[in-house]
């Protein structure tokens, strides 16, 4: 069994054992890592299998989550696939990770069961004040494997909801961000259906998100995802923010990668930053 997020590490520290040689890519790499060293003193190393963008996300989001955001309060939030499942015919096509072959009629009272599980595992972490209890309550929560991988479904199921709002929203001739615009823009996700059969089912099996997708997670989430992209240090990429136009209320996660395709996150902010 390995750890789904590592202990934390001296972020240099971790730096000097990653990238010891000399060529361009490992001195951008240190670069990129002494620049995140200004803000943040360790990193905790996230465990890579195709979720690691999702459980980059969510840690970080439960360590640092005061209150359950508004959206996990709505009376709908739990009855979610069964609306859904009344209005989309394919979304029967819906796969769990764990239940591979079994069809969504089958499976809507699970992924029911998933999303209740995610806000009262959001409540329980937002009440508790104290800090070092509230990281070991994400810790434990970490380690239960069958718990988190429900709480991924959960997500992934919220992402789906969000790109059915925007597709339709869109339609209607409303204002949408432009990545749902890109997100639809593609062959392979031209609607909501064929975006849930060419990547949500996917993910965690085959893949993990794509940049346009961390737009989609965070629009799912209401959470500014916040990345330092290291291959992009000294280019104004560097810090991506995703979306690039955030509303002001939402919280913030941050984020580290190194090639847009696994994520680690920093942490304890350096007091000076803190001030």
């Amino acid at each position: 069994y390995k750890p789904s997020v590592s202990p934390e590490m001296d972020i240099m520290e971790y730096c000097r054992k990653e990238w010891r040689g000399n060529t361009p890519v490992a001195k951008r790499m240190r670069k990129g890592y002494e620049a995140v060293a200004q803000k943040f003193a360790s990193i905790r190393r996230i465990r890579g299998d195709n979720y690691c963008a999702f459980r980059a996300t969510l840690f970080q989001a439960l360590s640092h989550t005061t209150q359950l955001p508004g959206w996990l309060q709505s009376e709908d939030f739990a009855v979610l696939p069964e609306n859904l499942l009344s209005k989309y015919d394919w979304i029967k096509q819906w796969q769990l990770k764990q239940k591979p072959g079994k069809k969504m009629g089958e499976i809507s009272d699970e992924i029911k069961e998933y999303l209740i599980l995610l806000r009262k595992k959001w409540k329980n972490i937002s009440e508790i004040k104290d800090p070092l209890k509230k990281q070991e309550a994400c810790d434990k929560l970490f380690k239960n494997e069958e718990e988190e991988y429900s709480l991924y479904e959960a997500l992934k199921f919220l992402m789906l909801n969000t790109a059915i709002e925007l597709y339709n929203a869109d339609k209607n001739g409303r204002r949408v961000p432009v990545f749902s615009w890109l997100l639809f823009a593609r062959d392979t996700s031209s609607n909501p259906c064929q975006l849930m059969h060419n990547h949500l089912n996917h993910i965690g099996h085959s893949g993990g998100l794509e940049q346009v997708e961390m737009f989609l997670l965070a629009y799912a989430l209401q959470y500014t995802i916040q990345v330092y992209r290291l291959y992009k240090h000294s280019t104004d990429e560097f810090i991506t923010l995703y979306p690039n136009d955030p509303e002001e209320d939402w919280p913030v996660v941050t984020l580290i990668t190194e090639d847009d395709r696994h994520y680690n996150i920093p942490v304890r902010m350096c007091q000076e930053t803190m001030l």
